[in-house]
């Protein structure tokens, strides 16, 4: 892990360029011009928790035959953690899990007041959610292995991430 200086969001974009994760800053005005760029169709996506955007119209439902068939997963971030380039992934009814997994192309999308700067904070936020029996996965950067020999992406997830940071403070409903 690199060190990275400045502040926690100019960190969070430090170390996802460290993992080769493209990053793009956005306000909600810009978000459904900045996704369009951004995804491959057929895109799929879970809804997003924030009060000053939603998915597009474009973008379809997770259901087992638009998983099957899509090329980019599109969830929310309830998390980032500056030190690591990772993204909180709550596990959802939508099935927030499998959209971030079996696509190509993972989305995420995260409010900048939901970048925090370690791993420590993120537990601590994480925590009251986890006692009561809720899950989230953390994730850092595109599947990647080298078990047996050249680095292979995209073997138990997808090949590419890019994280959209909302960067106005509008409110979760979670």
């Amino acid at each position: 892990m690199s060190v990275h200086t400045g502040s926690i969001p100019e960190r969070f974009d430090a170390a996802l360029a460290d993992l080769d994760v493209a990053v793009t800053h956005t306000d909600p005005t810009g978000f459904d011009h900045t996704l369009k760029t951004i995804v491959r169709d057929p895109a799929i996506g879970t809804p997003l928790p924030f009060e000053s955007v939603s998915l597009p119209n474009w973008v379809d439902e997770s259901t087992p035959a638009t998983l099957n068939s899509a090329s980019t997963g599109i969830t929310a971030a309830s998390i980032g953690i500056a030190d690591y380039g990772s993204v909180v992934l709550p596990a959802t009814p939508s099935g927030t899990e499998q959209v971030s997994l079996f696509s190509d192309l993972h989305v995420a999308v995260v409010r900048v007041d939901d970048i925090v700067p370690d791993m420590r904070t993120a537990i601590d936020r994480l925590g009251p959610r986890l006692r009561d029996g809720g899950s989230a996965i953390v994730a850092t950067g595109p599947s990647a292995t080298a078990d047996m020999g050249a680095l292979v992406r995209g073997a138990h997830g997808p090949r590419e991430v890019h994280v959209i940071v909302l960067e106005n403070g509008d409110e979760t409903n979670e």
